[in-house]
């Protein structure tokens, strides 16, 4: 039997994206599949703030933000927890990980187009001793077009595949299974689902048109988490952050529901480590959503004073921004699920951002005017919206 491809790859998210345009640098003939329409390449990343992890850059180095890459595996090491007998290959790739964001990573990104927002972010300070949870440093470096600008060189590079004859779009093929030849995970099979014209992130129709088999010598599976599938969140729900919340919002839209991880586990893949999850406690409901339970993450500084339900304050280090996870297992063990912010009008104007492209217009735009606005704005204009219509907010 014939090969269709070189290579399948699952997804066409950011990740896919990335696989698709070495492939194609390497002369691999690609087949990329996505249960979604074209309209929604790139996935989740399309919507993400576009944040990056580098060491010891010119931008820390501008703010004499002292970091090297001993560091910046202490941190890894000591927030990653690695415990496990599984957790072998995943501090290898940690390493690599470490080993590129100190060394090329930045450069081969810039040499693609990429630039980035000169003022460095603290993501997860932690709060405890050196070798314990978070970054020592700033490492949080914004892309200048957020999520978009990081989606666009990979996707230019592949549609250049496409121009070349070497890279093979199929949206709207939904992956069922996997199989085998010869204990080679080869052969790919599905269902073609009707066009759609959803509009990015929105929901598109699952009504089948057909179905495919495609062979290729090796497939690739990038097709994203479970963070728009609540049902398996809760399945997967480790005993340690406590009872998972009755209410739950989503930061991705509902078509990252995991179901290839399954697909992918029971073709013989080895699905570790699921119970290491990741969730943000400052999730605030989208008071304009594109997809069902749309929520937006506040990324609050420090001054915000932080009550759980019953008005008692997070104890040290649980500050905003400073141990998610921490933060989260306090929060559900207090039996309620929800936590307030209480701060003054300076304080939002100063230090609240929000997480994601479509909250932050002028970064995702490319527009200095508006990103000086915004500096000069007593409250930026997308927090002022959630402030005026957002149904968390009491003002």
């Amino acid at each position: 039997m014939a090969y269709d491809a070189d290579v399948i790859v699952i997804g066409a998210g950011l990740a896919g994206l990335v696989a698709t345009a070495e492939l194609v640098d390497a002369g691999k003939k690609v087949i990329l599949l996505d249960q979604e329409p074209e309209q929604s390449i790139g996935g989740q990343a399309h919507w993400s703030f576009g944040g990056l992890f580098f060491v010891d850059s010119p931008e820390q180095r501008r703010f004499r933000i002292k970091d090297s890459r001993a560091l910046a595996m202490q941190d890894w090491l000591g927030t990653a927890g690695f415990d496990r007998p599984e957790d072998h290959w995943p501090r290898q790739w940690a390493e690599a990980y470490v080993n590129f964001a100190s060394g090329e990573k930045r450069a081969w990104l810039h040499a693609q187009g990429m630039r980035f927002f000169p003022v460095v972010g603290w993501a997860e300070r932690g709060g405890y001793d050196a070798t314990g949870h978070g970054n020592s440093v700033p490492r949080f470096h914004i892309t200048w077009g957020t999520g978009p600008g990081v989606v666009a060189p990979f996707e230019r590079r592949v549609r250049e595949g496409v121009a070349r004859g070497l890279v093979e779009f199929r949206f709207r093929h939904r992956v069922t299974g996997l199989s085998r030849t010869a204990g080679v995970v080869d052969t790919v099979s599905g269902e073609i689902l009707e066009p759609s014209g959803a509009e990015r992130g929105t929901a598109s129709s699952r009504e089948t048109a057909g179905e495919f088999e495609l062979r290729a010598q090796a497939v690739i599976v990038t097709s994203g988490g479970i963070g728009g599938n609540h049902d398996l969140v809760r399945a997967q729900w480790p005993e340690r952050l406590g009872t998972p919340p009755e209410f739950m919002l989503s930061g991705v839209p509902a078509h990252v529901d995991g179901l290839m991880l399954g697909i992918t586990e029971e073709a013989g893949a080895h699905h570790i480590n699921r119970d290491r999850m990741w969730h943000y406690t400052e999730g605030i409901q989208n008071w304009n959503p594109i997809w069902a339970k749309h929520g937006i993450r506040i990324l609050p500084g420090p001054s915000s004073l932080w009550f759980d339900a019953r008005g008692k304050r997070l104890p040290v280090p649980l500050f905003p921004g400073f141990d998610t996870l921490g933060t989260l297992e306090h929060i559900q063990k207090s039996g309620y699920d929800y936590t307030w912010f209480v701060l003054d009008q300076k304080i939002i104007g100063k230090e609240f951002a929000l997480s994601g492209s479509e909250q932050n217009p002028d970064l995702t735009g490319k527009s200095i005017r508006d990103v000086i606005g915004r500096a000069r704005a007593d409250v930026p204009a997308p927090v002022k919206a959630f402030m005026d219509h957002g149904a968390d907010f009491v003002v």
